[in-house]
């Protein structure tokens, strides 16, 4: 299974749009995760046209739409793994301490989050945390990112850079 990780894309109409080289990924992929900030409805429904599967949530800068659509925090297997969404909050040092407490009853072996535009790829124990970073905005990052997730015997995570 092969897994397209993108969070943050913050598009509003007529802004900037999502490089082609990760709209040919998503589109060549088993399922697109965005881990929150699309920011308008219009862009999770146009990801949601291309993406064979699509699982999201909804982050601090979207839109009410969005909110009453998306859920906060998601949970599913993908192949035999148990993944966890949440768009995450508060500074990048304490996301995955927060985000291991939110997740600590549902025994997950990969966590999927967004919030501060930098890519993280790291395992804690036997939880990789994942922050794809954000394909269009580099506030908080040196370069613009996605991931790609492949999961077949095991989880392999790479992040790509723009």
């Amino acid at each position: 299974m092969r897994i397209v990780v993108i969070s943050d894309t913050h598009l509003l109409e007529g802004s900037v749009k999502l490089p082609d080289k990760l709209l040919e990924d998503i589109k060549n992929s088993d399922m697109l995760i965005h881990a929150g900030d699309f920011i308008e409805l219009k862009v999770f429904e146009g990801l949601k046209a291309i993406a064979k599967d699509i699982k999201a949530v909804w982050g601090n800068m979207d839109c009410e739409d969005l909110k009453k659509k998306l859920p906060e925090k998601e949970v599913f297997k993908a192949g035999k793994y148990k993944v966890g969404v949440m768009h995450g909050s508060g500074a990048s040092g304490d996301m995955v301490q927060g985000l291991s407490a939110v997740f600590k009853n549902d025994d997950l072996d990969l966590v999927v989050f967004g919030h501060s535009h930098s890519a993280f790829n790291k395992k804690r124990g036997a939880i990789l945390f994942f922050n794809p970073g954000s394909p269009t905005d580099r506030v908080f990052s040196k370069y613009n990112s996605y991931g790609i997730i492949e999961i077949e015997d095991k989880i392999k995570a790479r992040i790509v850079r723009l």
